[in-house]
C-alpha cells in the first residue's frame, strides 16, 4: 500500500507536533497537574476527617460538668465556619479562595488546641476511654493532614516552578496553565502544629 504525499505529510507533521509538545513540558503540565489535584483531594479528605471527629469530641466534653462553655462554643463555631466554605477542584487556582480555606482551618487547630489544654484541667475527661481514643484518632488525622499538605505543597512547587521556566513558560503561555495558589508561609506554621493532646497523667 503506498502512502500519498499528503498523508506522509500529515503523518509527520503529527509526530513533529508530538514531539515538540513532549519537548516543551506539555506532559509534564498534564502529569503535575493530574497529581496536584490528587494531592488536594487527600488534603480536603483529611481536613473532613478532622471535621467529622469534632461532634463526637463537643458531645463528650459536654458531659463533663462545669467544662468551659466558652472554649467548647469556640470549637463549635470554627468547625461551622471551616466546613461552610464552598471547595471546589478550581481553588488551587484561586489565591484569595485558598487563604480564606487556610485561615478557616487555622481557626479551627487553634480552637482544638485551646479545648485539649483546657481537657488537662478535668481528671474525669483524661480518664474517659472514649474521649481517649478519639484523642487518638484526632492525633492520627493531625498527621495524615501533614503528610498530605506537604505532599500537596511539594506537587505545587513542582508544577510552579514548570509554569515559570523556560521554555515551559511559552508552554504554560499558549495553554493558559497559570501558577497554582499553594500554602502560604505565613500560615503554615499556624496550620501545620497539631493540637496538644497528651492526656497522659504526670
Amino acid at each position: 500500500m503506498q502512502l500519498s504525499y499528503r498523508s506522509i505529510g500529515t503523518w509527520m507533521t503529527a509526530l513533529l507536533l508530538a514531539a515538540t509538545l513532549s519537548g516543551c513540558g506539555y506532559n509534564d503540565f498534564q502529569r503535575l497537574d493530574e497529581q496536584s489535584r490528587s494531592a488536594w483531594s487527600e488534603v480536603l479528605n483529611q481536613y473532613q476527617r478532622r471535621a467529622d471527629l469534632i461532634p463526637n469530641i463537643v458531645a463528650t466534653v459536654k458531659g463533663e460538668a462545669n467544662f468551659e462553655q466558652e472554649t467548647l462554643t469556640r470549637v463549635i463555631e470554627a468547625r461551622s465556619k471551616a466546613t461552610a466554605i464552598q471547595v471546589t477542584p478550581e481553588m488551587v487556582n484561586n489565591p484569595a479562595a485558598m487563604q480564606q480555606f487556610q485561615a478557616a482551618q487555622g481557626e479551627l487547630g487553634s480552637a482544638l488546641s485551646r479545648l485539649m489544654v483546657v481537657v488537662e484541667q478535668y481528671p474525669n475527661l483524661k480518664a474517659n476511654q472514649g474521649f481517649s481514643d478519639l484523642r487518638v484518632q484526632l492525633e492520627g488525622t493531625e498527621n495524615r493532614i501533614t503528610v498530605a499538605r506537604n505532599r500537596y505543597i511539594q506537587t505545587v512547587q513542582e508544577y510552579n516552578v514548570l509554569a515559570r521556566s523556560f521554555p515551559t513558560n511559552l508552554t504554560a503561555m499558549v495553554f493558559g496553565y497559570q501558577p497554582k495558589a499553594n500554602f502560604q508561609v505565613a500560615n503554615e506554621a499556624a496550620i501545620s502544629a497539631p493540637p496538644t493532646v497528651d492526656f497522659e497523667k504526670k
